[in-house]
């Protein structure tokens, strides 16, 4: 069997020395296509031209090997059009802002800047941005959308929001906010979040009715609020928010969720401490700006796209960081306002922002989606 099989293999290898033939054949006609377009000031893309292609493949090939065939001509047209791109001169509009933004920004972080936060003092939000920075300005807000506000107004030079949780999930309010401000990620921070339950001194774990915090705070902690029978769970603004109104209540009976921080800023006792569902329990933080802003040892790239609502488009994207071996962190969908069924997706991306493949990545994506968000090149730090 062995020998019978390595005959076979040898087979596969001769027939795929002709197939690296002939594609490479096929490049270097595509190629010259690439001039005659750029001659011509032609888009790389002819969908007509393809979907003819695909319904003649499919047809030569035979029922039996139809839905093969198109797969694989799809990927070889998707790569005849990323070398058309890089022959035909073409420059990504994406990655020359890129590039403009490396040029003037500073070469130092800064320490000290007026940074808007939601929520008040003690949030978590607070928490993360003083550990971006040395010596922040902090303007709170009542809301995420006044940040974005306060950020795209030029009142705070930077924002800070949460973006993700690990045992919670997404923050899926930001995620639509996104699709309505304009901003750019310029750091991003992984906060330990511990819960504790508060209340005032004297307060026992009986008398208490009602706990008072944040919906994403009260995900996290499921399971203990679970064993709380008979108590009310009240969704507030944040978890300092919570903190504060117990503080200010003349209720005994009322608690929150929230952290350490606020129990002493707030004076009040811990009942019970970490109660979250797991102690590896953390949040994600953006760190926004107005414009775009490169620090040295960005890593991580962050873009939005709308693609085509057909078969194949989402694949098509997603082969592009296979093809060039890049890393995708994280992918996130919401739908559209107004467009049924269709929706923006989120990319987190790992490489350096002067890997040659990023500016041949942009110029494929932008020419290949129905629109293009650049979000910004940063690093992450851990708090």
């Amino acid at each position: 069997m062995n020998n019978e099989l390595e005959q076979l293999r040898g087979q596969i290898d001769q027939i795929d020395d002709k197939i690296i033939a002939l594609f490479k054949e096929r490049m270097q006609v595509s190629d010259k296509i690439a001039l005659v377009k750029k001659e011509h000031d032609m888009p790389t893309l002819a969908p007509g031209r393809e979907r003819a292609v695909l319904a003649r493949v499919a047809e030569e090939a035979g029922e039996e090997f139809a839905d093969y065939t198109e797969s694989l001509f799809r990927t070889i047209m998707a790569a005849s059009r990323s070398y058309q791109n890089i022959r035909s001169g073409k420059k990504s509009a994406v990655y020359e802002s890129v590039k403009e933004a490396l040029e003037n920004t500073a070469q130092l972080f800064p320490q000290r800047a007026m940074v808007a936060c939601q929520g008040i003092e003690g949030a978590y939000s607070q928490i993360a941005c003083d550990s971006i920075f040395k010596s922040p300005s902090i303007m709170y807000f009542k809301s995420f959308d006044n940040v974005f506000k306060a950020v795209e107004s030029g009142m705070c030079q930077y924002g800070i929001l949460p973006i993700e949780n690990s045992t919670a999930g997404s923050v899926n309010t930001i995620y639509d906010l996104m699709l309505r401000h304009n901003f750019s990620i310029v750091r991003s921070a992984r906060l330990k979040v511990s819960h504790n339950l508060l209340a005032k001194y004297g307060t026992k774990l009986s008398d208490v009715k009602e706990i008072f915090s944040h919906e994403q705070a009260i995900n996290q902690c499921a399971a203990f609020l679970a064993g709380m029978k008979g108590v009310k769970v009240t969704v507030v603004e944040n978890t300092a928010v919570a903190a504060k109104m117990v503080a200010e209540s003349g209720d005994p009976g009322v608690a929150a969720l929230s952290s350490r921080f606020c129990a002493e800023h707030y004076g009040l006792q811990t009942l019970q401490a970490n109660v979250q569902d797991q102690d590896n329990n953390y949040t994600r933080f953006i760190c926004i700006s107005k414009k775009p802003e490169i620090y040295p040892g960005a890593d991580r790239t962050s873009f939005m796209m709308i693609i085509s609502h057909k078969p194949g488009s989402l694949y098509n994207v997603l082969s592009k960081f296979y093809a060039l071996g890049i890393n995708l962190r994280k992918l996130e969908s919401r739908p559209l306002p107004d467009r049924e069924f269709e929706f923006m997706f989120y990319f987190d991306i790992e490489s350096s922002v002067y890997a040659p493949e990023m500016e041949r990545l942009f110029l494929d994506l932008e020419s290949e989606s129905e629109e293009f968000r650049y979000l910004g090149t940063y690093n992450e730090v851990i708090c």
